[in-house]
């Protein structure tokens, strides 16, 4: 039986739909961020009840995700990310008109997060889906579109803010966020092969409900809500870990912009690196987790702005080698016939730690008087984590998988990214 290959050179276009994506959604959360400290004044609330409007943005984001990987598998990811980039357009267009703070955790907090999840990982998908053999390169440049399009909002949102408030700043979210549905019609489904039935999975071992009796996948996920328990310290607390040893708020600013550029280096690189063939990618993600465990542990050394620069462009690239080889790892425990189901429900774990991993920062910093223990909790966080990966059969594998379901029995290909029977040529 032969299979149909990828249309020639549209894996680009995937790539490049699902790089807008990442940097839309990503660079949109780091947007809010800043949209939020402007927000307290206009409903008299306080700042921590004005934060849970972002944290509810990450919650629907991140436990979204099984929701975002099922409808995908039903109905395609290109409609699904179309969807997913109305939703969010139209939380940030209906917050921008909230009289009270609870219509922010509606729209903002509920909508455009929901929004976010129908977009992430169904893109995800499609870039695995076009590069079976390159997957980790393919995700480390779409990744990439997060710290892009992150630093180019960086500060653009400031002068909006001043000349808009922040209710102009939201409606540009909103129109930016629009742009997520041109992004995903990007997503064009492959072609069906002919003559290529899948027989059913065995009962129990399909979808979301096999996941949860698969001891790799449960470890593999176990393993992200510690890394994300520490992983998110230095973006929530490194300003001001940085005006603690006396830099001011732009110099703060300067050694998070460093970071973020360091970390969209970092997964381009780390893609490029995982692509070589004879190379066993959930090696690499174990010693890029090892490498950030231990670049957090070096932030308390950072006592200046010189020191504290060079800590976090270290940590920066590290940390951003992380990302595209944590998705691209599920195929190598699951393997691809499950990927969507398996990131989906990865995430939904993963929000546990990015949740709970900064606020425990915070009130160790309120304990010790500073944040040192903070990020050397954090550290051991990672390094936790990094052990984990260590327990997955996949780790010791001599040659290196291309995640055709090696550990997992494939479900039935998600609608509109069927494999064929054959081997998938990559894209030109």
């Amino acid at each position: 039986m032969v299979g149909v290959s990828p249309p020639p050179r549209w894996g680009w276009a995937v790539v490049g739909g699902a790089f807008l994506q990442a940097g839309l959604v990503f660079g949109g959360l780091r947007a809010l961020g800043l949209c939020l400290g402007a927000l307290g004044g206009s409903f008299g609330a306080q700042a921590g009840a004005v934060a849970w409007v972002g944290s509810a943005a990450i919650a629907s984001l991140q436990l979204g995700g099984p929701l975002g990987s099922a409808l995908s598998t039903r109905y395609g990811a290109r409609p699904v990310v179309m969807a997913g980039g109305f939703l969010a357009g139209m939380g940030f267009l209906l917050g921008a008109f909230a009289t009270r703070l609870s219509h922010l955790y509606l729209s903002v907090g509920l909508l455009a997060g929901l929004g976010w999840a129908l977009v992430f990982t169904p893109s995800l998908g499609a870039v695995s889906r076009y590069f079976p053999t390159r997957r980790a390169m393919a995700t480390g440049l779409a990744m990439a579109g997060a710290s892009v399009v992150g630093l180019a909002l960086g500060p653009l949102i400031p002068l909006l803010l001043d000349a808009y408030g922040w209710r102009g700043s939201l409606l540009l979210l909103a129109a930016l966020s629009f742009n997520l549905m041109v992004a995903g019609a990007l997503l064009r489904p492959l072609d069906v092969p002919t003559e290529s039935p899948r027989p059913p999975p065995a009962r129990g071992q399909g979808g979301l409900r096999g996941l949860l009796h698969h001891g790799p996948f449960l470890r593999y996920a176990l393993a992200f809500v510690l890394v994300d328990a520490g992983y998110y310290v230095p973006h929530v607390h490194g300003p001001a870990r940085a005006q603690e040893v006396g830099c001011d708020e732009q110099r703060a600013g300067l050694v998070m912009a460093v970071t973020a550029v360091a970390d969209g280096i970092g997964r381009v690189v780390a893609g490029l690196l995982a692509a070589h063939p004879t190379a066993s990618l959930l090696r690499h993600l174990f010693a890029w987790s090892v490498l950030t465990g231990l670049a957090l542990l070096l932030f308390p050394l950072g006592t200046s702005f010189g020191g504290l620069t060079a800590v976090g462009l270290g940590y920066g690239f590290c940390a951003g080698a992380i990302v595209p080889l944590q998705f691209t790892g599920v195929a190598e425990v699951v393997g691809a016939g499950r990927l969507l189901h398996a990131i989906g429900l990865m995430q939904m774990f993963e929000s546990v730690g990015s949740l709970l991993g900064a606020p425990f920062a915070g009130w160790l910093r309120d304990l010790t008087g500073d944040f040192k223990v903070s990020f050397l909790a954090a550290g051991a966080f990672l390094l936790a984590g990094s052990l984990l990966i260590l327990t997955l059969p996949s780790f010791f594998r001599t040659s290196r998988s291309d995640g055709s379901g090696t550990e997992g029995v494939p479900d039935p290909v998600p609608k509109g990214l069927e494999l064929p029977s054959a081997p998938l040529s990559p894209p030109n």
